[in-house]
């Protein structure tokens, strides 16, 4: 079905053909329209064309009213002050626009679908290391763009780069060689927690013998050139940490209910065949110098404490090279092999001179230009209530998991207070979606750059702003409904609305504006934004305006028709924000 234009585009339109009527020496001209706490909409941009025409502000607001007419879209328009317009739509315009939302499965929301391939790198573990809390915001905002973007009409391919190379591999390759039982299993179908536990108890058992037998550390330096000449059982035992790695990665975005599949999963040792030619093209084309025996690319606006270059290092002097390499072959990669001409990195904004270098680099490499770009979309650090970096009490980094299950027990509590003849079964369901929505949500509701406080307390609130008052409003619409015996859902556009039907239908309008704009600018903190005051426009129009006790059926039917549409963006929403809405809480 084709899109449905908001209510406020519709006006922009009327106003501007208005005002091309009235004042045609004007030529085109934006209104410059918004919402507005006097009236639906307030228009602003009179006063900028009657400085360019050398006119009376007010005066030329009250010719382009006339030309407006009249209409069943316009209630009233007054000139307000030095020559705005104050703007009221009818009910029947606002009921009619809503009802051709609800007469569409995407809600009214463009499909604006293009030609280009948009590559999103987030979620990006360490193999053999466990995930902690530093690594839920890059997969909790990364697949909530992934979703928002494929829902606007992208073509998205989603990038997993995990740590999978490097000198710490041939330490526990050597090990594993030595002592070849360590990642066997009691059974064939292991869990994520029994990976991660094998590969833990491993990993510490190889760096303590690392750090104290000389002639192990020899060995394992020998593996790492065997690893990187591409030794057939050295790349086998390899295979092995990845593989037992992912069995641990797939179980934590299980909890997390992220979708994470094989083929997006592309580490660093995939662009290990490019990086001797990433550096040669780079040193080939003078981007890239040779500097104490590094290749390095220059910066005039970086510089170190001593005021001297901070260089990028792309290849180290003892023929190492650095992440740099690594980052410049993907981005090879995901332009000339997979089409990309927009690259969006979700990661830490502490990377962000790194990635500002890299960018610069493949610019002056031709790799990124005027049609491909690359955009970091660096987000802040999980605080703890304190303030500080989150760490445990002992000072250790928090595990991801932990963090996951204490939010599940959380918000089992919350459940079982609501439950109304839940089974345990159900409360266990229940508080998964609370629980994991809950953490999901407090990330998502904070604008990416900025820092935020882990308060799980608060998270788990029915009160304010958390995904648990969002749920508690689907929940209770889907509740009305369900007792609404034989009153359906039905849009009447010659019945009056009230003060908060209005306000609730004219924000229910700007759904598809909203997803637009987040899509564009990667903040998903504007649709969390958004939902937010979608379910407090619902908890006003609930306690003023009776559904099932309205006092007319098609009153009663016009205000069912309000909730399930209010229901209905409320669960588009969240399927965006990645976040689940049971239907009974």
């Amino acid at each position: 079905m084709a899109s449905v234009p908001s209510l406020a585009s519709t006006v922009q339109q009327r106003l501007a053909d208005a005002l091309s009527a009235a004042l045609p020496e004007a030529g085109p001209a934006d209104p410059l329209l918004r919402r507005s706490d006097r009236a639906d909409f307030q228009a602003n941009g009179i006063l900028a064309l009657a400085k360019k025409l050398k006119g009376n502000p007010r005066e030329l607001a009250t010719k382009v009213v006339e030309s407006l007419g009249s209409t069943d879209l316009l209630k009233d328009v007054e000139v307000s002050g030095p020559g705005f317009l104050n703007i009221t739509v009818t009910d029947r315009a606002i009921t009619e626009t809503l009802a051709a939302r609800a007469a569409d499965d995407r809600l009214g929301v463009p499909y604006a679908e293009r030609a280009g391939t948009t590559v999103i790198d987030y979620a990006q573990p360490n193999v053999a290391k466990e995930m902690h809390v530093g690594h839920l915001r890059s997969a909790v905002i990364g697949d909530a763009m992934v979703k928002i973007m494929e829902f606007a009409g992208e073509k998205v391919v989603r990038r997993h780069h995990i740590g999978d190379w490097g000198t710490q591999f041939g330490m526990l390759i050597q090990y594993l060689i030595e002592h070849p039982h360590e990642l066997d299993h009691k059974d064939a179908d292991v869990s994520g927690e029994e990976a991660m536990s094998n590969l833990n108890r491993l990993y510490k058992a190889a760096r303590a013998l690392f750090d104290s037998d000389e002639e192990f550390k020899a060995r394992s330096r020998d593996r790492v050139v065997a690893l990187q000449s591409g030794d057939e059982e050295t790349l086998a035992l390899w295979q092995r940490f990845v593989d037992e790695s992912k069995i641990y990665f797939y179980s934590v975005f299980n909890k997390l209910d992220m979708e994470i599949d094989d083929p997006d999963v592309v580490g660093e040792s995939g662009y290990n065949d490019m990086l001797d030619e990433t550096c040669r093209l780079l040193e080939d084309s003078g981007v890239a110098v040779r500097s104490e025996g590094a290749l390095c690319v220059f910066f005039d606006d970086v510089k170190g404490p001593d005021g001297n270059p901070v260089p990028l290092i792309v290849k180290k002097s003892n023929g190492g090279y650095g992440y740099a390499a690594t980052d410049l072959s993907a981005i090879r990669d995901r332009v000339q092999n997979l089409g990309a001409d927009t690259l969006v990195y979700v990661v830490d904004a502490r990377q962000s001179l790194h990635f500002k270098m890299v960018f610069e680099t493949a610019r002056r490499a031709g790799w990124l230009n005027d049609q491909v770009h690359a955009v970091q979309l660096a987000f802040g650090t999980v605080l703890g209530k304190d303030g500080k970096p989150f760490k445990t009490r002992e000072g250790e980094t928090v595990r991801l998991v932990d963090l996951l299950d204490e939010a599940i027990d959380r918000a089992a509590a919350v459940v079982r207070e609501k439950a109304q003849d839940l089974t345990e079964d159900e409360i266990a369901e229940r508080a998964a979606q609370v629980g994991i929505g809950a953490i999901k949500y407090a990330d998502l509701s904070t604008s990416a750059s900025r820092d935020y406080k882990f308060d799980l307390d608060q998270m788990v609130s029915l009160n304010g702003d958390t995904s648990v008052y969002l749920q508690y409003a689907y929940a209770r619409i889907k509740s009305i409904i369900r007792k609404a015996g034989d009153a359906k859902p039905a849009a009447h556009p010659e019945v009056a609305l009230a003060p908060a039907e209005r306000a609730l239908g004219l924000h229910l309008d700007q759904f598809g504006e909203t997803l637009a704009e987040v899509a564009s600018s990667y903040e998903p903190h504007k649709l969390a934004a958004y939902l937010y005051q979608l379910a407090s426009h619902y908890t006003t129009f609930y306690s003023e305006c009776p559904v099932l006790k309205a006092d007319t059926p098609e009153q009663v039917e016009n205000r069912l028709f309000l909730c399930d549409l209010t229901a209905r963006t409320l669960h588009r929403g969240m399927a965006l924000l990645g976040i689940r809405t049971p239907e009974r809480l």
